[in-house]
């Protein structure tokens, strides 16, 4: 709503009057000023994902990417979108963020392993939480549709694999089997929600790289998430199974105060005729033992020359 009205003071206490009040239109809204959202504006994200996909050298896959990349309403809601709606990227922007740090981390590593293909790799990147898009709402708030609720992120993202594929008959049927295991499988375990593990490279990649940039951003955002809180550590994180350590205070926090240095104070030399200090009082030698005849006979002479 847009409120228009006068404020003041009545008896000492603030009074806002209303004058005028409309409802606002969604473009009269930048809704980053009501949710938490990326640090990184997503068009510069968008244009950088569409740089990539250009530079594939894989023609199939390139033209996969651009029929999902191409369709507005996939365009639109692939720049908003959180990745979750709690536990990691949770923030507008985030699924794309996520995907845009998947995409840096596969490109470094894929040419580390010689088996790997990179066009391969980095087409699981971007389509592996596509399905979220429309598993999540987030016009207002973060939560679930009701075809998330229904069906989930993996199978949303199967059907719209088949709504694209029909457009494009000359697809390799052993590459979509490829490309249809990876997002299938990108969780990783049976327990976790995918109904495959991961067979081959470039799926196995996939899951890790994810997996490692999730768990990442959630240590970052527990981190800073009560940045005037006390102590090095912060609060139990049930998605991360443990507490983190507030690394940049434990490094910068103020040493302890050194125990004071003894100084020693040299004493003044005796000027030339003073009489010299006493000396430490010396105990007189203790008389020998008489125990013993010998120490009886020595006892008897010492006394005899006394006198």
């Amino acid at each position: 709503m847009l409120v228009k009205g006068l404020l003041q003071l009545y008896n000492n206490r603030p009074q806002f009057t209303i004058h005028k009040l409309r409802p606002v239109e969604d473009h009269e809204v930048d809704f980053a000023d009501f949710f938490p959202a990326s640090a990184r504006d997503a068009e510069e994200m968008w244009s950088e994902l569409r740089g990539m996909v250009a530079g594939f050298g894989n023609t199939h896959l390139r033209a996969l990417l651009d029929a999902f990349l191409d369709d507005p309403d996939i365009a639109a809601r692939y720049k908003v979108a959180p990745a979750a709606k709690t536990i990691h990227h949770a923030f507008r922007s985030g699924l794309l963020e996520h995907v845009i740090s998947l995409c840096g981390l596969a490109r470094l590593i894929a040419p580390h392993y010689p088996s790997v293909d990179g066009d391969l790799l980095l087409t699981g990147v971007i389509l592996h939480d596509i399905g979220k898009i429309y598993e999540l709402t987030y016009e207002r708030s973060f939560g679930y549709s009701t075809e998330g609720q229904l069906i989930g992120h993996i199978s949303i993202a199967m059907r719209m694999m088949s709504d694209k594929l029909r457009g494009l008959p000359d697809f390799p049927v052993e590459l979509r089997n490829l490309v249809e295991h990876m997002i299938l499988s990108h969780h990783g375990q049976l327990d976790f929600g995918s109904p495959k593990v991961p067979v081959f490279p470039e799926a196995l990649l996939l899951h890790y790289l994810d997996d490692m940039d999730s768990k990442m951003e959630c240590m970052r955002a527990l981190i800073e998430k009560e940045p005037q809180a006390e102590g090095l550590f912060t609060g139990y994180s049930s998605s991360l199974e443990r507490v983190a350590l507030r690394k940049s205070r434990y490094i910068n926090t103020a040493p302890a105060a050194p125990a004071p240095s003894r100084v020693e104070i040299p004493l003044p030399k005796p000027s030339a005729g003073a009489v010299p200090a006493p000396g430490p009082l010396t105990k007189p030698k203790p008389a020998p033992a008489t125990d013993s005849l010998f120490g009886e006979k020595l006892s008897l002479a010492l006394n005899f020359e006394r006198k």
